[in-house]
């Protein structure tokens, strides 16, 4: 086996350092490359993170994905979730299949509200999750369709709006993290507004920003993301993922 990293790799470690330094909190992973990243974190920067099987456990163990809980600490059925979503102590990465330049996540429908060309997932818990939690969001395919100018329909809230709606949406509205297949942002551009903090290995700032549908703010000297470990590769690989079902987002390079 190589022992250079793919993209896959890269995108689990960033997706881990999302959730360095958030200490004791209960981690809500949506997705295959989130629950990789996570319980990679939970393995190495982060042991206090409190993870799930994403249905009813919570976890002592950190298993493969989607192997059997090996040693269950606690029992969280889905309405007792939404005590901890009230309560603020949770870090989400969800999808996005838009986000815009202001933070603003669309799950919810494709063109005009009134008259969607598609309807998608719905706002499901996106607007509880952004007032009252720490958010991040996970893009596995960077194009313009994804990264807009603004949303067709508003489902997670960005910072701006949250201002707007009011103190109560804006405490603890927190959009922390947004890692693609090409880079790694934040929303601390000028005025609460998308800014690139790394570009992966092998990709440039121009590809990301020609891969984007809206501006997007560069600071001088922006740094690749990090490479993985050599005991993190080894956990991806062989602890984590052994049948390499990462690849299926971010595809073999």
């Amino acid at each position: 086996m190589s022992s250079t990293p793919e993209r896959a790799d890269v995108c689990a470690a960033a997706i881990a350092d999302a959730f360095r330094d958030d200490g004791e909190i209960f981690a809500s992973p949506m997705g295959l490359l989130p629950m990789l990243g996570v319980r990679l974190a939970k393995l190495t920067s982060n042991p206090d993170l409190v993870i799930s099987d994403g249905e009813s456990l919570f976890l002592a163990g950190v298993p493969p994905l989607f192997a059997k809980a090996d040693v269950v600490e606690g029992w969280i059925p889905f309405r007792r979730v939404f005590d901890v979503v009230a309560n603020g102590p949770r870090h989400v990465m969800m999808g996005a299949t838009q986000v815009d330049r202001h933070g603003n996540q669309n799950i919810s429908a494709i063109g005009d509200f009134a008259k969607p060309t598609r309807q998608l997932l719905g706002s499901r818990g996106a607007p509880g999750n952004t007032v009252n939690n720490r958010t991040s969001y996970w893009v596995p395919r960077h194009s313009p369709r994804v990264f807009v100018e603004r949303v067709d329909v508003v489902s997670g809230v960005g910072p701006a709006r949250a201002r707007e709606a009011g103190p109560a949406a804006a405490r603890f509205n927190d959009i922390h993290r947004i890692v693609s297949n090409l880079g790694v942002f934040d929303v601390r551009g000028p005025d609460d507004t998308l800014r690139l903090l790394s570009v992966h290995p092998g990709v440039t700032v121009d590809e990301i920003l020609e891969a984007s549908g809206c501006a997007i703010h560069v600071e001088d000297g922006t740094p690749e993301t990090r490479l993985p470990s050599s005991e993190e590769l080894v956990l991806i690989r062989e602890v984590l993922d052994p049948k390499g079902l990462r690849f299926k987002e971010v595809p073999h390079d």
